[in-house]
C-alpha cells in the first residue's frame, strides 16, 4: 500500500524534476536480510541539490545514500551497496546502528529515463491493475520498464535486474466530511490508502478541506454511487450524522460489492438503520465501527475504524 502511494510520489517529482532539466538519482531496496526498517521496493529519490523524497530506512540510511548518489550524478552511473546494519559498533562507520539485519539498495541516476516513459507510468499509477517495475542492475545501462503484472509475477531479483510488484492501495469511501472525519482522512491518506470524501453539504468538501489527493464530491444519495469507487478493494463509512441520509446511503452500498460498511453510533443505530433491511448476510456490515482501542475523540475514533 505504501510502496504504491510512494512510487506515485517519487514518479510525479522526478517528471517535474525532468522538466526542469535537473537530474537525480532514484535509490531502490533491492535486497534485504534479517531485520530492516522498509522492505523490497521501498524508494528514495534524491535530487540534484541533495532534497530527498521517500525513504529506504528508519532515517540511519539515507545521509550516506545521499552522498553517494550525489557523486554518481557526476558519472551517470549506478551501482549497488551494501548495508550491515549489525550491533557491532564498528560494523557500519562506527554508528552501532543495531537493526541486525543487511540491506542492498540500487542507486541509478536517471537521466536516461524518458519523459514518455514516465508518462506512462503515472497513467499506470492512477489505475488499478497491478503492475510490476523493472529496473536493471549496473553495470548494465539504467533501463526502466513499469507495465501490467502478468499473473504469478512477484517482487524479485535477479543477475540483470530488480522487479517490484506493485497492487494498488486499497479505497477508503467515507460518507460525511465533517469535522470528526478530518482526522480519519488524513491517517488514511497518511497510511497509503485511496481516499473519496461524500457529502451532501457543499462546506464539508470544499477546496482545501483535506490533504492533496483526496477525492471530494459533493452529492446526495438521490444521485446513487455511479463514478464513485464501490468495488471489493473498497471499504466505506457512513458517517454524515444524518439518519435518513445514512440509511439511503447504505441501502445502494448494500447492492455494491464494497468489503466493508461502517457505521457510526450505538448498536440501537445500527439495528435502526438496518430495521427495513431483507438480506440473509450482514457480515459485511460494521456498527459501532471500529476496535476497541480505549480512547475517545475523533482521532481515536478513526484510528479504531482503519485498524478494524
Amino acid at each position: 500500500m505504501m510502496n504504491w502511494q510512494e512510487t506515485l510520489t517519487v514518479f510525479q517529482r522526478l517528471r517535474e524534476l525532468q522538466a526542469k532539466e535537473r537530474p537525480a538519482v532514484l535509490a531502490t531496496v533491492i535486497a534485504i536480510k534479517g531485520s530492516a526498517y522498509r522492505r523490497p521496493g521501498a524508494k528514495l529519490l534524491i535530487e540534484d541539490d541533495g532534497t530527498l523524497l521517500g525513504n529506504v530506512s528508519g532515517g540511519c540510511l539515507e545521509q550516506d545514500v545521499r552522498e553517494r548518489s550525489l557523486a554518481l550524478l557526476e558519472c551517470g552511473k549506478g551501482e549497488v551497496v551494501h548495508y550491515e546494519t549489525s550491533g557491532d559498533e564498528d560494523a557500519l562507520w562506527g554508528m552501532g546502528l543495531g537493526c541486525v539485519g543487511e540491506v542492498d539498495i540500487l542507486l541509478q541516476p536517471t537521466r536516461t529515463w524518458s519523459a514518455v516513459l514516465i508518462d506512462e507510468a503515472l497513467g499506470l499509477l492512477q489505475g488499478s491493475s497491478t503492475l510490476t517495475i523493472t529496473q536493471s542492475l549496473p553495470p548494465e545501462p539504467s533501463i526502466l520498464a513499469i507495465q501490467r503484472a502478468e499473473e504469478g509475477q512477484v517482487t524479485g531479483l535477479t543477475e540483470k535486474a530488480f522487479t517490484e510488484r506493485l497492487d494498488p492501495p486499497p479505497t477508503l469511501l467515507v460518507f460525511g466530511g465533517g469535522d470528526d472525519a478530518l482526522p480519519m482522512v488524513q491517517q488514511a491518506h497518511g497510511l497509503g490508502m485511496r481516499v473519496c470524501v461524500v457529502d451532501h453539504r457543499p462546506a464539508y468538501v470544499g477546496e482545501g478541506r483535506f490533504p492533496p489527493g483526496v477525492k471530494q464530491v459533493e452529492r446526495r444519495p438521490e444521485a446513487g454511487l455511479e463514478g464513485l469507487p464501490v468495488g471489493r478493494d473498497v471499504y466505506a463509512v457512513l458517517k454524515t450524522h444524518a439518519f435518513t441520509i445514512d440509511q439511503k446511503w447504505l441501502h445502494q452500498l448494500l447492492e455494491s460489492e464494497v468489503a466493508y460498511i461502517g457505521l457510526l453510533g450505538p448498536g440501537k443505530r445500527r439495528d435502526e438503520l438496518l430495521a427495513d433491511v431483507d438480506r440473509p448476510d450482514l457480515s459485511r456490515v460494521f456498527g459501532p465501527a471500529g476496535r476497541d482501542l480505549g480512547g475517545e475523540g475523533p482521532p481515536l475514533v478513526g484510528a479504531s475504524i482503519l485498524a478494524e
